[in-house]
């Protein structure tokens, strides 16, 4: 875990007293000035909409600790901390950032909620907070103001965030899982561009194995990625954890099919798959090893900002494409949500809802959202003219991200049952033991059924 801090004056920013809502209208408007990022500036115009921030008074002495993942790419690091420090600069509140590791994050959230003590706001994994409503405050204030201004929240945001009418959490925004893939080495395969479809899919991998350059995606307990693909296969052969009306339903002649599916793809894989987490993919993509992988923006980012001359080169053959069809006729990608909350014992509510409110406004977060090249991709609808998703057209699969994707306990609701079962890798785990031949497709359904 690494630690940073965003500090200013005790009593310096916008007054000596308490932070007022003359003061946020003052930053809201007049932060832009100031902004800045990577890149160098704004360069696009974000529409928004009128609407009054909620009147917050900052408590007196307010200090937060914040707790989140750490970075896949630099650029989340950097202007998460630059956004931060700002919002010291503006209030006086001193800011502390903790970045966690990913498979790290839930448990230490699990203590602070237990023990009713730790960071006051923590940036948690898709429908974690969930687990803990009767441990968070209420957001609908500041949430309801931000959607107002900016085009309103992605349905899937909002599902994310609300539980009974509540918002428990705001996300911040979501990485999504897109095929990342060498542009030379699938042409050498004898396709133009990735298939659309779950068979030429597979073809394409196969050719790739055949050529030397296989495909690899994470069957380890990977937050991120093995959680991705394993929804993603399942979904796309109509398997689903539920129905509608919350009834099992994952032990199925359509989940059974997308394990045989599964497996059928793995034997295209790289060994290893069955131990990767998260950074193994781009690990083994950046070093040559595979041609094919379902990752967020990140390797692409990677290899554009290497020291390494013949990483960096790498960059010009990377190409992104949207994850194919499978039967059920329709996109069936996953987002993993990165969702903020703040948690009820804190001695600073105001604060920390400000603090959520400052980072979402589009001075600051549309500098994040370039300076992470689109991998969070953005929960309020008015950031779909960021300049981000024009620059380069290898950001362009990702701008629809939590416009497209389906939820984690789809079709069912969300809330502790569905954070339990990702949390647990129910999934992964019945794709991962099929491949491993540890089960047939249908001891591994029943007994992903059975957890």
């Amino acid at each position: 875990m690494t630690k940073r801090a965003a500090q200013g004056p005790k009593n310096g920013g916008l007054g000596m007293g308490p932070f007022t809502r003359r003061d946020t209208i003052k930053l809201g408007v007049g932060a832009l000035a100031g902004s800045t990022m990577l890149s160098g500036g704004l360069r696009a115009e974000i529409p928004v909409q009128d609407a009054t921030p909620p009147q917050l008074e900052i408590e007196p002495g307010a200090a937060l600790r914040v707790l989140r993942p750490s970075k896949f790419v630099q650029g989340d690091e950097t202007l998460y901390l630059e956004n931060a420090k700002k919002f010291t600069e503006a209030t006086g509140v001193n800011v502390t950032v903790d970045f966690e590791s990913w498979e790290d994050l839930r448990p230490k959230i699990a203590v602070a909620a237990t023990v009713g003590s730790g960071p006051d706001i923590a940036l948690a994994w898709s429908d974690e907070p969930h687990k803990f409503a009767d441990k968070i405050i209420d957001l609908g204030d500041v949430a309801g103001y931000l959607g107002q201004k900016y085009g309103g929240w992605w349905p899937i945001a909002e599902k994310y965030g609300t539980l009974d009418g509540r918002w428990i959490a705001m996300p911040i925004g979501a990485s999504g899982g897109r095929v990342v893939y060498r542009k030379s080495w699938v042409n050498e395969a004898g396709y133009e561009e990735v298939p659309t479809d779950v068979d030429g899919f597979l073809d394409l991998c196969r050719k790739l194995q055949a050529n030397g350059h296989p495909a690899g995606l994470a069957l380890g307990n990977a937050v991120g990625d093995g959680n991705a693909w394993c929804q993603w296969v399942m979904w796309a052969f109509g398997g689903s954890l539920t129905d509608e009306d919350n009834q099992v339903t994952i032990n199925s002649k359509e989940t059974v099919e997308a394990l045989k599916y599964a497996k059928a793809l793995h034997a295209t894989f790289v060994p290893g798959t069955l131990s990767w987490l998260d950074p193994s993919n781009n690990k083994a993509f950046l070093a040559g090893e595979i041609g094919l992988t379902q990752n967020g923006i990140s390797v692409y980012y990677a290899a554009k900002n290497s020291e390494d001359a013949a990483v960096k080169a790498m960059a010009e053959d990377i190409y992104h494409a949207r994850m194919p069809i499978g039967p059920v006729g329709k996109p069936t990608e996953r987002a993993l949500v990165l969702n903020q909350m703040v948690f009820s014992y804190t001695k600073y509510p105001n604060a920390a809802k400000e603090f959520l409110r400052f980072m979402m406004e589009r001075e600051q977060y549309d500098p994040y959202l370039n300076a992470c090249i689109g991998y969070w991709n953005h929960p309020l609808q008015a950031y779909d003219a960021s300049a981000v998703w024009t620059d380069d057209p290898k950001h362009a699969p990702f701008k629809d991200v939590l416009a497209t994707a389906l939820w984690d306990g789809y079709k069912g609701d969300l809330g502790e049952a569905s954070a339990a079962v990702l949390a647990d890798f129910v999934v992964v785990q019945m794709v991962a033991s099929v491949c491993a031949d540890q089960a047939t497709p249908e001891e591994a359904a029943a007994e992903a059924e059975r957890r």
